[in-house]
């Protein structure tokens, strides 16, 4: 029988990570190892009779827990530090945290490269948000005028979300839209890719996006609604699994999924 991958999860104290691991526990697949927070929480939800290490500095953790994988589900302060010490110790990452750029993505892969580790940066893990985005780019090379609406829970920091700037970058890569938006006020939402993208955070909501795609008498909208954390939790599982059969640095899940 094949080993469980060993997997440690970085953030596991938040909503993301609490879910993560419980998801994780529930994989004959995956072996949770390692569990990285600020701070020891009370009640993290670790299965009775499972050996988890519980730390709050990456390289101790590391030490201890010697993992196949590291799950990042941080922030944007924190992210980049802890895959850049995960793959200098030969750790593939998974990345869950939004906060870096294409330039560090290249400069991960080369990384992952001279380890000869894979990787996996992914804006969003649900199955269903990644065809959105695959959808919003087949309607690019159709329609002139196209709009993100993104709205997510008033905690979530980082705004505009990483998937709402993939979905901008996806739809750019195509001949159209070619009348694109100049932004005269900040009110237009903000430029990415050449596409507006408007941000909301509330109470309430968890991740929803629409793709509003505008023609001469016509609106098609693309609408993607994550009710709960769940929906992320399948597609961590499968990068946790995939990124090991990889070389480098992949950026989307979609690589890996379809």
């Amino acid at each position: 029988m094949t080993k469980p991958i060993r997997v440690v999860v970085a953030g596991a104290a938040g909503k993301m990570g609490q879910a993560a691991l419980t998801a994780i526990q529930s994989d004959e697949r995956l072996q949770l190892v390692g569990c990285l927070v600020r701070h020891t929480p009370k009640n993290l939800p670790i299965e009775k009779g499972r050996e988890v290490v519980v730390e709050s500095q990456v390289q101790s953790l590391l030490k201890q827990t010697e993992p196949d994988v590291w799950l990042d589900l941080t922030d944007a302060e924190s992210v980049k530090k802890h895959v850049d010490i995960a793959i200098s110790e030969g750790v593939s990452p998974v990345v869950g945290a939004t906060g870096y750029n294409m330039e560090q993505v290249e400069a991960w892969d080369q990384a992952c490269r001279e380890k000869d580790i894979g990787g996996l940066a992914c804006p969003n893990f649900s199955v269903g948000a990644l065809l959105m985005m695959r959808f919003a780019k087949e309607a690019a090379r159709f329609f002139q005028h196209i709009e993100i609406v993104e709205y997510h829970h008033a905690g979530k920091k980082d705004a505009p979300s990483g998937t709402a700037r993939r979905t901008a970058e996806m739809i750019s890569d195509e001949a159209l839209p070619s009348e694109r938006i100049e932004p005269p006020l900040q009110s237009r939402g903000m430029m990415v890719a050449g596409i507006p993208i408007h941000s909301v955070r509330l109470l309430g909501l968890v991740a929803h996006q629409e793709v509003l795609c505008g023609g001469v008498g016509e609106l098609l909208t693309i609408r993607h609604d994550s009710l709960s954390r769940d929906s992320f939790m399948p597609g961590i599982l499968e990068a946790c699994v995939a990124v090991k059969e990889l070389k480098g640095m992949v950026y989307g899940l979609e690589h890996v999924l379809f």
